[in-house]
């Protein structure tokens, strides 16, 4: 029987799990989507995701896609699939696509925001969402240090030790920091990121913030081409992927219908 290919828009609350890609030591977000899909249709699947998120991660508008036989309307897998994952995972929209077409060939942007919650004391309602710290940070400071990461730069300064890719040349097409309240939002958008890259940067701009840095110091950081030179990996719960943009098509996902 003839298959079709289904993407999914997929988000979640990370918190429960140890991130996205399938494991031995615990559940994740592709391991419960390939069981509740495999009961939902009758047949054995397995996802195909475009991005990994780390443990205690969350997003909007993840991408999945997965081949099926089933007589099912792609855009009706959704509804029925929602009934079926823990309520921590939400399918946004299902839809047929190309035979051929992969998350993770075609030309895309991925927007990350680290939100950083400012205070005297932390906010319980919050600690799963949010990095606190109870520092006096300096954003304009911020600001400036992050101007230097926008554009093509090699970001191995900003890669996890021990990761394992071909080039770690990256192109960052805007860092925005803007304040709602008691919080600080890091908005990221790139072509890619290395392992960790985005928690990094978080935490490099945060000891920028606290003064233990300039902000043109972002420029030797970026040069040393080691991890040790840049500052410390911030905490996973801060982190939300919150947008996908698939350029070919002018499709863009953050947990909505589009």
């Amino acid at each position: 029987m003839e298959k079709k290919r289904v993407r999914l828009t997929v988000a979640y609350d990370g918190t429960a799990y140890h991130g996205w890609q399938a494991q031995d030591n615990g559940i994740t977000i592709e391991s419960e989507l390939n069981r509740a899909l495999t009961g939902l249709l009758g047949e054995t699947v397995q996802v195909i995701g475009a991005s990994r998120t780390d443990a205690g991660v969350h997003a909007l508008g993840n991408i999945a896609v997965f081949d099926t036989a089933a007589r099912m309307p792609a855009e009706k897998i959704s509804y029925a699939l929602n009934q079926r994952l823990p309520e921590d995972i939400r399918i946004q929209r299902s839809e047929e696509v190309d035979g051929d077409w992969h998350p993770r060939r075609v030309e895309s942007r991925k927007t990350y925001e680290y939100r950083i919650y400012r205070g005297a004391f932390s906010m319980p309602t919050r600690r799963l969402y949010t990095y606190f710290t109870y520092h006096q940070l300096d954003v304009e400071a911020m600001r400036q240090a992050a101007g230097y990461l926008v554009g093509e730069h090699d970001f191995k300064s900003f890669c996890q030790t021990g990761a394992q890719v071909e080039s770690t040349v990256r192109r960052i097409y805007s860092i925005e920091l803007y304040e709602q309240g008691p919080e600080l939002a890091l908005r990221i958008c790139g072509g890619g990121f290395l392992y960790n890259m985005v928690r990094i940067i978080a935490g490099t701009l945060l000891e920028v913030g606290r003064g233990k840095r300039r902000p043109e110091d972002m420029e030797a950081v970026l040069a040393a081409c080691d991890r040790r030179a840049a500052g410390p990996t911030a905490p996973a719960q801060g982190l939300t992927l919150v947008k996908y943009e698939f350029l070919e098509e002018g499709i863009v996902t953050e947990g909505k219908k589009v």
